[in-house]
Parts: structure tokens; C-alpha cells; sequence
């Protein structure tokens, strides 16, 4: 391992290129994980109400049968979802094949969102400032890889205002190893940052719904902040949860204006919570020495 972080050190572009084809791939991925890993924990549930109520439900049991077959990240292999062809390797490759094919289905030429390849880019482009940041290190290598997981947790938050367990609770762990580890902050740092992450809204939550009897958040937006309290410490939780907060309103404002919705909608806090933690991750210290210089301390 460490003889393969020598060559990468050694030659910047090799790095470079490496980590932005494999970030376009993983990006690929991703947009499977954002579809599915909602509709596994869904049919999941389902499964177990199914189990509780089996009596009232014998009725549908031709519907439950659809439901046996493979369904997962891996299986079934992708298709269009118009005309249900399977999708050939070819017309799967990161932003190249959504650009050869305009934007449309090869069989039935139906339109394939944009959204597709804006994620595959997204991943890339986020792990190449990584990269370039941090360097060919074990700390990058954690970093992106974080990077990843942040922007599948992103969409399936905008899609569904969820922050799968799946996706969170590992990261928690991987913080506190790589803590142990010595390749972020000291272990007693991380556990502090976990626990204090997760206190801090867990309370602002609390707070909220004794005073106004409504749910502000959710717990998922508690575990992803307790993931940034491991990796980066309580000292940084403060300038994310100021940062979410001016991001969240710039961006959630601007949606509602153009979208023409209700200041009642509700809008999912966890975007906003990963863009800010990543954000802090780059440049947390330059953020907060500025806000100091502001203040005059």
C-alpha cells in the first residue's frame, strides 16, 4: 500500500486522472444506490409488516410473490424504465455514454435525466478537490471516500428526506477507526465530536418539539453531524451547524421562490449538513480564523 502511495506522490497526474476515473464509476453507482437503497428498506418494511400482520393481509398475496424476486444493489441489472431493454455495458460508461446517446434511451429513446450524468460529474469533480487538497494520502483516501457517501446520502435526502442508518452509522465508525488510527484527529477528539454531534441537535430537536409540538428534523440529520464531529472534532461542530444554516437558508429560499411553494414545505436539513461539514473539512480553519478577524478576537 504504501509503495503505491509513492508513485501517486511522485506523479500528480497519474493521481489525478486515477482518481477522477474511478470517482466517475463510483458516481455511476451511486445513482444506483440513490434509486434503490430507498426502495430495498421500503420493501423491507413492508416484509416485516407483512410478517406482523399476515392475517389481514393474505388478500395480497400475489403482490407479495412480486416482491420475492432479487432486488438490490446488484441485481436486477439496469434498464430503461420505459421499455424495460437491459442496459448494455457500452451505454454505462460515466458521462461519456449519456453525452453519445444525447440523452436518450438507444431502444426506445425515451429521455434519460441529466441527473445521471450531473452525479457521476459531481462525485468526480468533488474527489479530484480532495484529491489535489490532501494529496496522494491515507487522509484523502478517507476523505473521498466520506466524499462518496455524502452525495448518495444528498439525493436520497432530496428524493425521500431520509439519511439511511445503512450509510450513516458506518461512516461514525470508519471516523472513529481512522481517528484510532491516527490518520484524522486524537480518539478522544473524535469521540467527543461524535457524541457532542449528535447531542447538539438531538437536543435542538427536543427543544423544538416540546415548544411547538412539531418534528423539526430527523434523526438522521443527528448521526450525520455526529460523523463530522468523529472525523473532524467538536472544535468544528459550531462553524457547520452556522454554516448548514446560512446555506439551508440561501438555498431553501431560493428553491421556494422559484418552485412558487408554501414557507411551510417541509426541506431536508441533511444536504445542507453535508455540504457544510465538507466545506468545513477543506476549509474549516480559514473560516473560522476570518470569523474571528470579523468579530476582532
Amino acid at each position: 500500500m504504501q509503495s503505491i502511495i509513492e508513485v501517486m506522490q511522485s506523479q500528480l497526474w497519474f493521481y489525478l486522472t486515477t482518481v477522477g476515473l474511478i470517482s466517475l464509476c463510483i458516481g455511476s453507482f451511486l445513482n444506483v444506490v440513490i434509486y434503490r437503497l430507498p426502495l430495498m428498506m421500503q420493501r423491507e418494511w413492508q416484509s416485516e409488516c407483512r410478517l406482523l400482520l399476515e392475517d389481514e393481509l393474505t388478500a395480497n398475496k400475489s403482490k407479495q410473490a412480486n416482491t420475492s424476486e432479487p432486488f438490490n444493489l446488484v441485481k436486477p441489472n439496469s434498464t430503461c424504465p420505459k421499455c424495460k431493454t437491459a442496459i448494455k455495458p457500452w451505454q454505462n460508461i460515466p458521462v461519456i455514454s449519456w453525452v453519445l446517446l444525447k440523452g436518450k434511451c438507444a431502444s426506445c429513446s425515451n429521455p434519460i435525466s441529466t441527473r445521471y450524468p450531473a452525479v457521476e460529474a459531481i462525485t468526480a469533480i468533488l474527489s479530484l478537490i480532495i484529491a489535489y487538497s490532501f494529496g496522494a494520502t491515507e487522509q484523502a483516501l478517507l476523505y473521498i471516500f466520506i466524499t462518496w457517501v455524502l452525495v448518495a446520502l444528498t439525493f436520497i435526502d432530496i428524493d425521500h428526506m431520509l439519511l439511511p442508518d445503512q450509510l450513516t452509522l458506518p461512516l461514525v465508525w470508519l471516523a472513529l477507526i481512522a481517528a484510532v488510527a491516527g490518520i484524522t484527529i486524537t480518539p478522544s477528539d473524535a469521540i467527543m465530536g461524535a457524541a457532542f454531534g449528535y447531542l447538539s441537535l438531538w437536543s435542538v430537536f427536543w427543544l423544538f418539539k416540546l415548544l411547538t409540538g412539531k418534528e423539526g428534523m430527523g434523526y438522521g440529520d443527528f448521526k450525520l453531524l455526529a460523523v463530522f464531529g468523529a472525523l473532524l472534532g467538536w472544535q468544528s461542530l459550531l462553524t457547520i451547524i452556522l454554516l448548514s444554516s446560512v446555506v439551508g437558508a440561501i438555498i431553501g429560499i431560493a428553491l421556494l421562490s422559484i418552485q412558487g411553494k408554501d414557507k411551510a414545505t417541509p426541506i431536508p436539513f441533511g444536504p445542507y449538513l453535508a455540504i457544510a461539514g465538507w466545506i468545513t473539512l477543506l476549509w474549516g480553519s480559514q473560516i473560522q480564523n476570518m470569523y474571528f478577524n470579523l468579530i476582532g478576537y
